[in-house]
């Protein structure tokens, strides 16, 4: 941020109490988080920085914070804007008012779709809004070269991103092999970062202490994808930053927490990844993470710390995440440590959301190309292209899942058969599942099974990580070709289907990924869409089918998943059948 020599000035005589601020805030419980303590004095603001801490400043205008705890605002290290459905600008109307004023998101998914065409369209959708939004820059794009995806970002395309005074790095490093073979490609997207930025997002799903070695000396320096405390502890250990993830279905916070200590708090900051709309409105956001992680018994001033200087310091943002001289006057008031119950959020020392309401005007809104909304290019799909063959083999490997986590497990399950063809059984949770090529018309269809989905009827959407190509499954063919049909209708979004019936839609209408409505539209959609879905779920627990279908296809994730071109083993990196070899026991 450039500052004028009236400027500096200004600020110097209103820190010397020369003259009086612009805004003093008094009656406040401050929460130091350079010192985990909290203090009791006034806050000078000048041009929208703090310019002192103290007592008996003066202003032009003054408030009363009577008695109230003052806060850093909250920063979220790692998220992905395209998972709540609503462009950037609707984003910052939903999350500001839960106290986060900065974030640092990874457009890959969108970028994935629509290349460096949808890559822009966040950057010039993002400029309008009262949230600082800072990208990193897509690093796989496709993820892997286990599907195919809709564009292709090499180190070339993405160096005039690097220029982009919002553009802070390079986004997670996802392709393990080729950073470990030293793929030319990934190597010149790492020596691109080396060149224009310090800071290089990991993703170590499942990496071992050699993997972290790798990735390490590569000069990654952060992983958001820890599940144990265990690989928490070999992240940090190897001088990585430790992002604890709560989202909408990757939920780590309750296993990494107990991770953290006194030694090594600094290390560790709060992410979100992926949180979808009614989530955020209903929850929060790096709010709800704050008021997990106090609930479950950390000190509330070290997870004010995380949310805040922890996660400014990780990417270089020198002007946040304190109270202190010198920082940007980016700010809460809340009523306690337990409730986190967010009174006021300040930006720039202006008022910006009270009470859970945003108080800032309409932003400008950004055409969007007519390439971003034509993305479904899906041929007519009939029952004998879903069919899956098992000859006479009735062992299959069987996506396992497991509720509210994107990794599954890798299962050997009895299925049935009719005329050598998988059939789909409701009582064993068993459906089936398939991955459609939608970006280049290509015909790819990948075939799986699914055990753990618990529903009766179809589901398919166009948000499938992180290649979103068309995922559908369902326990009828019938159900799955129509929902397919629904989807191409809509031009992209989430459909529900039963008996042949459309029950539910929810249309995203660029990439296949984000609505072009506002986020209250989009939310009230988003609840008629589930209850669609609990009419034809058996599930009893507290898991949504819809979250769940987006990660069944990012073969990243350990241990099973399916792409276009078919069921993968994350273990062993590359594609396996269906059928399971039934190992005979030798005769005595």
């Amino acid at each position: 941020m450039t500052i004028t020599k009236d400027q500096l000035k200004k600020r110097i005589r209103v820190a010397a109490k020369q003259e009086p601020a612009d805004i003093v805030i008094k009656n406040g419980r401050i929460v130091d988080v350079f010192n985990l303590e909290i203090i009791e004095e006034d806050i000078a603001i000048c041009d929208g920085v703090i310019v002192a801490i103290g007592t008996n400043y003066d202003g032009h205008h003054v408030l009363n914070a009577k008695n109230q705890i003052i806060t850093p605002s909250f920063i979220d290290g790692h998220v992905h804007i395209e998972s709540s459905m609503v462009t950037p600008s609707e984003f910052s109307k939903v999350v500001v008012p839960h106290g986060v004023t900065s974030i640092i998101t990874d457009p890959h998914e969108i970028a994935n779709v629509s290349g460096a065409e949808g890559l822009q369209f966040m950057l010039d959708d993002a400029k309008n809004t009262i949230l600082d939004i800072h990208f990193m820059l897509p690093s796989s794009v496709p993820a892997t070269s286990f599907e195919n995806a809709g564009a292709e970002l090499n180190a070339e395309d993405l160096q005039p991103f690097f220029h982009h005074p919002n553009v802070l790095g390079l986004a997670e490093v996802m392709d393990y092999p080729a950073v470990m073979n030293t793929s030319d490609n990934m190597i010149d997207k790492l020596i691109a970062a080396h060149n224009a930025t310090d800071y290089i997002d990991g993703h170590a799903a499942g990496l071992n202490s050699t993997g972290v070695n790798i990735y390490r000396s590569a000069g990654i320096g952060t992983d958001h994808e820890c599940v144990t405390p265990e690989e928490a502890k070999d992240r940090l250990r190897r001088g990585m930053y430790v992002m604890i993830r709560e989202g909408s279905t990757a939920k780590n916070l309750g296993d990494l927490i107990q991770v953290v200590n006194p030694s090594n708090s600094r290390r560790c900051l709060f992410c979100t990844d992926d949180k979808h709309l009614d989530d955020l409105i209903n929850n929060g956001s790096i709010d709800h993470n704050v008021r997990l992680a106090v609930h479950l018994g950390l000190d509330p001033l070290m997870a004010i710390q995380m949310a805040t200087l922890n996660a400014a310091e990780c990417f270089g943002l020198k002007t946040k995440g304190a109270i202190a001289p010198g920082y940007d006057a980016d700010f809460l008031v809340i009523e306690d440590f337990e409730s986190i119950n967010i009174h006021q959020v300040y930006k720039g020392g202006m008022l910006v959301a009270e009470d859970g309401r945003v108080i800032f005007g309409e932003n400008n809104k950004n055409s969007t190309p007519t390439s971003l909304t034509n993305t479904i290019h899906v041929p007519d799909i009939k029952v004998e292209d879903l069919q899956i063959n098992l000859e006479d083999k009735q062992q299959a490997h069987v996506i396992g899942i497991i509720p509210n986590q994107i990794v599954t497990r890798n299962l050997i399950q009895s299925v049935d058969a009719v005329q050598g063809c998988f059939i789909p059984n409701i009582e064993k949770d068993q459906a089936k599942i398939a991955v459609i090529e939608r970006h280049k018309n290509l015909g790819n269809i990948g075939l799986g099974i699914v055990n753990g989905l618990s529903l009766k009827g179809a589901i398919a959407s166009t948000v499938a990580h992180d290649s979103h190509n068309l995922v559908v499954a369902g326990t009828n063919d019938e159900d799955m070709i129509t929902a397919i049909n629904e989807i191409k209708r809509i031009n992209g979004g989430l459909a529900v289907v039963h008996n042949g019936n459309v029950l539910g839609s929810l249309p995203l209408e660029i990439s296949g990924l984000i609505s072009t409505k506002n986020f209250q539209i989009v939310n009230e959609e988003l609840q008629e869409l589930h209850k669609s879905l609990h009419q034809i779920s058996s599930s009893k627990s507290d898991f949504n089918q819809f979250l769940t279908l987006a990660f069944l296809s990012l073969p990243v994730i350990p241990e099973l998943k399916l792409t276009d071109l078919g069921l993968f083993d994350v273990k062993q990196f590359k594609h396996i059948e269906i059928a399971a070899q039934i190992e005979k026991t030798p005769l005595s």
